[in-house]
This record gives structure tokens, sequence and C-alpha cells, in this order.
């Protein structure tokens, strides 16, 4: 965190209105925009030349499997649709060890900083004995590569043996599910607008948890003051499971179990009707779009415009990477717009909107509103880009051209006021080895 103001001087672009000069930045902080023609009126800064910079809001990621790194573009799983793509990946999944998921977590941290991202969630719903301070590991990576996260504890109970899909050596009981929950929240969870860690409850669907165990989460979540996290209206075949097993569609199933409200974000949202788009809008009750893994597994097409109309909030997500086989929130941000402007087209989508989804969208479905956004009093989590690459000579508005032209890798990261990524690089982190030693984790796991 900065103590000393920063001034983030005379960038090329910004993403807020005026900041012609750029920003400061102080314990934390934007504590001043800096407009055209003006100096900064904070007393003592020291200024960083943005001049080669496209500055915009860090990105925020709001679902994501981070272990799923170690299973990405496995034969076994490619051309499938969900439920054969998660049965295929569940056994593999099962091998899952503590050293392996600090590699997979590290992995899926550095790239998504790398790539402008400064918050990110995490969905950890598999179990396997011995692994069973998953989101500890996580909370340590986290915390050595300086990225705000949003952990959910995931949960499954709902075995192939009781009619669910996952088999019985990654799931667990309820009141081990609830204990753990319960220990994870007073263990890690930081509360107020610099917390750095922070702690969700997740049962994974409707199809892999109990009834019960929806409830007694959603009404633990109330006591504990945390938010709530699932899949939901991914397949058609979600759909037609839910009417068979539970005799209603997913929503109905989601707000008898009491989990329908403004604590709650779900991941993919694809088929709901207009009366249930409602339903979520007047319950405020947010979508995770994840655009890439939706066209991998050829799910559908999340309707975000009806969506936004119903008053429904829109974030974006990179999914796992055994469905999207990437952690790129900058390339999950073009590929929201390409796939949204071809549904709706030019007159409704923009550049604009799916920048938009990942910052100030994102930033609601987390319950972060002092995130996503270049204003004074909001958190001084940035992301700088160059456009110093063949793919953006010639582009005439720097903005635009990070989504049209296709950015990948930011220059600079900050969060809270202190560079995170510098140079295209994290300081510290020793890239090469962490490739030997997850792709060792990933062979072992795949029984190579």
């Amino acid at each position: 965190m900065s103590t000393t103001p920063i001034w983030i001087k005379d960038p090329l672009a910004i993403l807020a209105e005026g900041a012609a000069r750029g920003v400061v930045v102080k314990d934390g902080r934007i504590v001043e925009l800096v407009p055209a023609g003006a100096e900064p009126a904070t007393a003592g800064v020291v200024a960083y030349d943005a001049g080669a910079h496209v500055v915009i809001p860090g990105l925020i990621n709001t679902h994501h499997h981070f272990y799923q790194t170690l299973t990405r573009a496995l034969p076994a799983a490619m051309d499938r649709e969900l439920f054969p793509w998660l049965k295929a990946l569940y056994p593999v999944w099962a091998k899952l060890t503590p050293e392996a998921l600090d590699a997979a977590v590290t992995v899926a941290m550095s790239e998504l900083m790398l790539s402008g991202c400064t918050t990110t969630t995490d969905h950890h719903y598999v179990f396997p004995a011995g692994l069973e301070d998953a989101v500890g590991i996580e909370v340590a990576a986290a915390k050595r590569l300086g990225i705000r996260v949003l952990l959910t504890r995931g949960s499954m109970n709902l075995s192939e043996r009781d009619g669910g899909l996952p088999p019985d050596s990654v799931v667990q009981d309820e009141d081990t599910i609830l204990a753990d929950s319960e220990r994870l929240v007073a263990t890690y969870h930081e509360r107020g607008p610099d917390a750095m860690v922070q702690i969700a409850l997740a049962p994974c669907s409707p199809f892999s948890v109990t009834g019960s165990l929806m409830q007694k989460t959603a009404a633990l979540a109330d006591r504990l003051d945390v938010r709530l996290h699932t899949h939901l209206a991914e397949t058609e075949d979600e759909n037609r499971f839910c009417e068979a097993m539970f005799g209603c569609r997913p929503l109905d199933y989601l707000e008898k179990n009491g989990w329908l409200g403004p604590r709650t974000w779900l991941a993919h949202g694809i088929f709901f009707n207009a009366e249930e788009m409602t339903r979520l809008g007047k319950a405020k009750t947010s979508i995770s779009h994840c655009a890439c893994s939706n066209q991998l597994l050829a799910s559908g097409c999340c309707p975000v415009c009806e969506m936004e109309e119903a008053g429904v909030g829109i974030g974006l997500g990179v999914d796992g990477s055994a469905s999207n086989d990437g952690s790129n929130l900058m390339q999950e941000v073009r590929a929201a717009f390409l796939l949204q402007r071809a549904r709706y087209g030019v007159g409704r989508i923009s550049h604009k909107d799916a920048l938009r989804w990942a910052t100030k969208g994102s930033a609601a479905c987390v319950g972060r509103p002092e995130l996503g956004e270049i204003a004074v009093g909001k958190a001084a989590d940035l992301a700088l880009f160059k456009l110093d690459e063949l793919r953006f000579s010639g582009a005439g508005d720097p903005i635009a051209a990070l989504v049209l032209c296709g950015a990948h890798r930011a220059d600079r990261v900050m969060v809270g006021g202190r560079w995170t990524v510098v140079d295209g690089a994290i300081p510290g982190l020793d890239v090469a080895g962490l490739i030997g030693r997850h792709s060792a984790a990933a062979k072992a796991m795949q029984g190579g």
C-alpha cells in the first residue's frame, strides 16, 4: 500500500471521466482525479509516467475453478457436453493432492494477474481425502502473489449412489461441510473496503448437493453475513435433471431453498425464461457470464441484454481452465464482447459494455462496491496496458483497442496501491520453475 502519494501521470488513455492527466493514489485508495490542464492538488506526489499506458480499473473475475488448470485440453474430456465432460473429469480430480493444488492455484492466479486482474473468486468443491485444507492453500498463494480473493468453500454431498454425478471419493457429508464452512469464515474472512481475503459459501450445483445442504448453507451465510455462489441454468440437461429430481425448474429450487436474494451470485445463467429473469432482478441476484466456457462446452449463450433490462447485474468469469483452458480475463472480455455482439448486433453491445461487465458489474457480483471503478474514494486497483505490439499498430481509440485488437497481457497492475505486476512480470515469481512443477503435477494426475 502506498503511503507516499503516487501520481499515475498523463496516461495515453484512461477509463474515467475528468482524469485526462491521471489519478493520485495514497494509502491504497484513489484520492484525486487530475483533469486536463491541471496539476495534482495532493501534496508531495511522486509521479509515475503513464504516457505509454492505457489505464483501466483492475479487472474482477467472478467465477473460476483454479484446480482445473491441471486438466487443460485433456483428451478424455474433449468434445463433450457438460454432464459427460464432468463424468470424464471427476476421477482425475479425485487424485488432487495439496502439492498439486498449490501449483494449480498459483498458475491460475498468476495468469489472471498478468491479464490485468486484481480480484478473483474461486469455486473449489472437490475435497478428496488429504485435501481438507484446500482453501487454506489458496489463501497462502493469494497472499504470496498479492491479489485480492473471494474464495468460496464449495461442496458436494450428492454422489453417484444418491443419484448425483460425482463419485463417492470427492463428496463430503453435510455436517463436515457446514462445520468447515464456519471455520473458514472465522479464520480467513476479512471485512471492510480494504479486505484482501474473503470467504463465500458455494454448494457446487443442484445436481451435486442435497436440498438440506442448500438450505443450511443459506442459513449459515445469512448468520455469518457472507455471500453465496453456485452454478445455475448452465444447460438444458440441468433443467431436465431438476424437473425429474425435484419436480421444479432450477430457479424455483433455488428460491425454495432460501437462495434467491442479494447475497447470491450465480455462474452462467443461460437458460432462464423471461419471468425468471424478472424474479432475479427483483431479488438483486447477479450472474457471472462465462463466454469462453459456454462456447467450448456448447452450453449456450447468456442473454445479457434481457438480463440487464430485467435489473440483473452481469459480471464476467473465466470459469475453470478445463472448460476455458485459459485464465486470461482480458481475453474473456473480448470473448464476451464478440459473443454478445454476434447475438445482439452493433446497436446494443459495445466494447464499453464488456469492460463494464468485467469491472463495475463484477464488483457488484462479489459485493465490493469500492472496486471496479476509477473514482475518488475507490480502491487503487488498476491495470495498465501498453499498445506496443503489432496487434495494436494503427489503432485509433486506445481503450477500444484493448478489446478489439485483443490485449492479453498487462504491463503494470496495482492492487491497493501496491504494484503486483511490473514490466509484464510478477516480481519474484519463478515462472519456469512454476511451469515445471505444475506440468509434473498435471502429468501425475492424468496418469502420464
